[in-house]
């Protein structure tokens, strides 16, 4: 019976609205070296789509992770390093910056597994973006 009359009203804990991707590279930091300006534009890129959705601390650690093997694959380990300990400083979900994690949703919102109805936003816009 409870369940039939939420449906019926409604779910009041419905995720919020996802904004559509939108990346800004490597943020505050150098999209690349001066004689090869965007070397590791790509590997933020990425980075930046899994910092858009958000999720769990654990899936921003990996994500962090796979940002500094990334850039670090490319010939550029110490900036990784340094990369990664920007991004475990700076991409807190607790600060209302336009690069934290889940930076997609509103703000504020903090880790936690996406909601089905979140994962179905996160496929239609990445969908459109393609």
């Amino acid at each position: 019976m409870f369940i039939a009359s939420m449906s019926m009203l409604g779910n009041p804990l419905q995720a919020d609205t996802l904004v559509p991707f939108t990346s800004d590279g490597c943020s505050a930091f150098p999209d690349g070296t001066f004689a090869q300006q965007q070397l590791w534009l790509s590997c933020c890129e990425r980075h930046d789509y899994d910092y858009w959705k958000g999720g769990t601390s654990d899936e921003r650690l990996a994500s962090d992770k796979a940002l500094r093997i990334c850039v670090a694959q490319v010939g550029q380990s110490e900036v990784a390093l340094l990369m990664l300990a920007g991004v475990r400083v700076g991409g807190t979900p607790y600060l209302p910056t336009q690069f934290r994690w889940g930076y997609g949703w509103p703000y504020p919102r903090d880790y936690g597994a996406l909601t089905d109805d979140e994962r179905q936003q996160i496929e239609l816009l990445s969908a459109q973006n393609q």
